[in-house]
């Protein structure tokens, strides 16, 4: 699966020399992160004009009728940019890393309910906008990444932020836990 600047979102098989569908075509905004969900039966995108889509993998059925494939579900996460986000524990859950003028950077979404109530919780730790997510799942703790270096540390069962960390002195860019969750690691565009 590929996402582009042209805003493009194009898929790919092993052993095809041209892509198999396009779901999203040029001239849409930036695809800014995709992710698979654990189960690999859907994906999402996030673009640089604050919106989250799904997608089925199923694209199959739409050379039977002759149809591009099209979102399940698309709504404005952050109304500057989306940057990331992830999916907690199941596919319904998902978390949203970027920039909204009320400081609401990172927010917690249930997609089983309709776009308009699906908010379930927002946090404010990242003035300028957080720039990448990671989970991890054991200890149910979401780490984001901000533009001015900081990552924060936010405990999802009792929904708060637990600590701020000044990592580097410019954006955070990734972040990977370990998998027994007792490091992370963070890399910044310095």
């Amino acid at each position: 699966l590929t996402g582009a600047q042209d805003g493009s979102v194009r898929m790919f098989e092993w052993g095809h020399a041209q892509q198999i569908t396009c779901f999203r075509s040029s001239g849409n905004s930036r695809v800014t992160r995709m992710r698979f969900n654990y189960q690999g039966n859907k994906f999402e995108i996030v673009d640089a004009d604050g919106y989250i889509s799904l997608y089925q993998t199923n694209w199959k059925c739409c050379l039977l009728t002759g149809t591009s494939p099209k979102p399940y579900l698309t709504w404005q996460c952050h109304n500057k940019t989306a940057n990331d986000f992830v999916f907690i524990s199941s596919s319904s859950l998902i978390a949203t890393a970027g920039l909204s003028s009320d400081n609401r950077n990172i927010c917690l979404w249930d997609t089983l309910v309709s776009p308009t109530n699906s908010l379930v919780h927002a946090f404010i730790c990242h003035d300028s906008g957080a720039t990448v997510l990671a989970y991890a799942p054991k200890h149910q703790l979401l780490i984001s990444g901000g533009r001015k270096g900081f990552t924060c540390v936010i405990d999802l069962r009792q929904k708060q932020q637990q600590q701020l960390l000044q990592s580097h002195d410019s954006p955070v860019k990734a972040i990977a836990v370990d998998p027994t969750e007792e490091y992370f690691v963070t890399g910044s565009a310095e």
